[in-house]
């Protein structure tokens, strides 16, 4: 009896266990939809990788405020060669020098016109570097969407298949075409998770660059500023009556 309940217990020689599929098969597996979709989401990382990059050569301190610039300006200001510090900023294109630069352009307006045109080029230049990485943040907004449209539609051909059997689709095969319809949702995830994470992170930087930057440019013009109040204390200082001595002519007699 063990002899025969082991043979009864054996596999039929026919039968074979279904092959287990790799990754490579469960990806192109979702038809010219689930391939479609896969290429976008390949275009929208292969993007984030490049801004990615971009972004880490570009958002560092010494091309927003390059090595030696602040000190050069301070140097010019502090001898009075504005022409010349201004000549120099149009030469070194960068955030430091376009908010100089625009400062020096306000000088006639006295230092609140200097100031107030300071703070308008840092909020220009700021909103561009903000601008610049939001680039990532859309990239990590999309991509799960795109990913779930491939999802979305490969459920639908799913349950057509279901449909159109009149219920003789098995649960392996409504399986089948739910994990296929996945596929494209996890492409999405994988593209998103790094890219916000990026996005995150440049930000913070830009938050710190700006700071500082601000910093340096106040530092750079306070030359400037003294000139400016001490010229307006000039102005506004009363002038002395002239004082008469005892030998000087009286003229109202």
């Amino acid at each position: 009896m063990f002899g025969m309940s082991t043979v009864a217990q054996d596999p039929a020689p026919g039968a074979s266990e279904p092959a287990a599929k790799g990754l490579m098969d469960i990806v192109f597996s979702g038809g010219l939809t689930g391939m479609a979709i896969l290429i976008l989401l390949l275009g929208l990382s292969l993007t984030a990788v490049y801004l990615v990059v971009d972004h880490v050569l570009t958002l560092r301190a010494s091309e927003i405020m390059p090595v030696d610039l602040g000190v050069q300006l301070r140097e010019l200001l502090s001898s009075g060669k504005y022409r010349e510090a201004d000549t120099v900023c149009r030469e070194t294109p960068c955030f430091l020098s376009f908010v100089i630069s625009h400062g020096l352009g306000e000088l006639e307006g006295g230092w609140s016109a200097v100031e107030k045109a300071m703070e308008d080029a840092m909020a220009e230049q700021s909103a561009r570097l903000f601008r610049k990485i939001e680039y990532l943040s859309v990239i990590g907004n999309i991509a799960p969407m795109v990913g779930l449209l491939g999802t979305v539609t490969g459920m639908i051909f799913a349950f057509q298949q279901v449909a159109a059997t009149q219920g003789g689709a098995g649960a392996g095969d409504l399986a089948e075409g739910i994990y296929q319809a996945l596929v494209t949702t996890v492409g999405g995830l994988i593209v998103a998770i790094p890219s916000l994470g990026a996005f995150a992170i440049f930000r913070n930087r830009v938050d710190h660059l700006v700071a500082e930057a601000s910093y340096v440019a106040q530092h750079t013009m306070s030359p400037v500023k003294r000139a400016a109040r001490s010229r307006g204390k000039q102005r506004l200082a009363p002038t002395a009556p002239p004082v008469q001595s005892e030998n000087s002519p009286n003229l109202a007699q």
